[in-house]
């Protein structure tokens, strides 16, 4: 395991990486975050579907199409439950408090990830490779809560820039023994 000590504008989001569920994940996310990678960076996306809760950070342009240069294969979790609320038994439940790699597509793993605020149904596409602690998910209540910003074609999304600006002021790793 190893703990990461992540600084928001919004509060802390205290992570716990699981090296043995996602070795290459874990190590990429710590090789970033000791080379200041996410620092200063700004969360890009909360969703606020009914089945889908996420805060979307990682991106250093901030606009959902940035990384860090380097993409590895997925590390696909295979003991997620079924969501109850998808009768055909594809999607999993992504529950309240995992950290997850975004991707787009197979095998496009770089440096957004998401952290599960609200309980998700989604394809077991997305590399599971952490929680987050207690404050991390006042900080996420907190974020989601203020809603995301309207646009001039939606005044009520459900996808979109979070209204509380959320930037990664610092993200620190700690090994633990």
């Amino acid at each position: 395991m190893v703990d990461v000590t992540v600084r928001t504008s919004q509060g802390s989001l205290p992570l716990r990486l699981d090296r043995a569920k996602a070795p290459c994940t874990a190590q990429s996310f710590v090789h970033l975050a000791r080379h200041r990678f996410y620092d200063r960076t700004v969360c890009h996306r909360l969703t606020a579907y009914p089945t889908l809760k996420v805060l979307q950070c990682g991106d250093p342009t901030g606009t959902g199409e940035g990384g860090p240069g380097y993409k590895y294969k997925d590390e696909l979790p295979v003991d997620l439950p079924p969501a109850p609320s998808d009768p055909t038994g594809v999607r999993r439940l992504y529950g309240r408090g995992l950290l997850a790699m975004a991707n787009a597509g197979p095998d496009t793993n770089g440096s957004q990830f998401f952290v599960v605020y609200g309980d998700s149904a989604l394809r077991p596409n997305y590399t599971v490779f952490g929680t987050v602690g207690a404050a991390g998910l006042q900080t996420l209540d907190k974020i989601a809560a203020g809603g995301i910003e309207p646009t001039a074609q939606d005044p009520a999304p459900v996808d979109g820039t979070p209204m509380l600006r959320t930037e990664l002021l610092s993200v620190r790793p700690s090994c633990r023994h």
